[in-house]
């Protein structure tokens, strides 16, 4: 895709999309680790029904650290892997207090340093808390990404993420993956076929131009 067609991309998502967010819903940045790892394999939706529970009972990073695993599981278990889950929220917890005095980075290296901290994860802290150039390659990002024609045939998401890094202005990489996901949910969708006839970005889509031919 041509860099032209990129900014023109860029503003027709920020116009259809202008007020897109992380939707999950968080007030310290601690809660948002916390329920970027509840996500994984989970809907937002469900983990910001979850949450609320878990602060009930466990209300600061303190008391998840010092928590027992199977109460943690307990709670969050509903948004499956509980296990895994809770045993990577209360060893988080208790590394950002020992080691980071309570405070969650703002950086990758030491973000990916924290249990159950993936690229995802820390990218979205470093975009939605810290406001630095970030690219959360989710699976809407991925999907678009290829649909699109930003990458070719690519799942992964650290190449992804390296590719999109060459493309897209630093400052626009966060707000542009959350709209991806705004896009990916509505219109390019994953489970039904794209809603193309309704795609603001159809003139600029590889995969549009394909069907167009077929």
């Amino acid at each position: 895709m041509k860099k032209k067609d990129i900014a023109e991309l860029i503003e027709r998502l920020k116009k259809e999309y202008p007020d897109s967010g992380c939707s999950l819903v968080y007030e310290e940045p601690w809660k948002l680790l916390v329920s970027v790892r509840l996500a994984a394999q989970c809907t937002d939706a469900r983990v910001n029904e979850i949450v609320p529970k878990l602060y009930e009972k466990f209300p600061t990073m303190e008391a998840i650290a010092t928590a027992d695993v199977e109460e943690i599981e307990q709670i969050v278990r509903p948004c499956g892997l509980g296990r895994s889950k809770a045993k990577d929220i209360k060893y988080c917890m208790d590394m950002l207090i020992k080691e980071y005095g309570g405070v969650v980075p703002d950086n990758m290296e030491d973000l990916l340093k924290l249990p159950g901290v993936g690229r995802k994860s820390a990218n979205l802290i470093v975009g939605d808390v810290y406001h630095k150039p970030a690219i959360v390659t989710d699976t809407h990002c991925i999907r678009l990404s290829n649909r699109l024609g930003l990458v070719k045939n690519e799942k992964d998401p650290k190449k992804v993420e390296d590719a999109l890094w060459k493309l897209i202005p630093p400052e626009e990489g966060n707000g542009l993956c959350h709209r991806f996901v705004d896009h990916g949910r509505e219109v390019c969708t994953a489970r039904t076929a794209p809603y193309c006839e309704r795609c603001c970005l159809s003139d600029l889509c590889d995969y549009y131009k394909r069907e167009m031919r077929n």
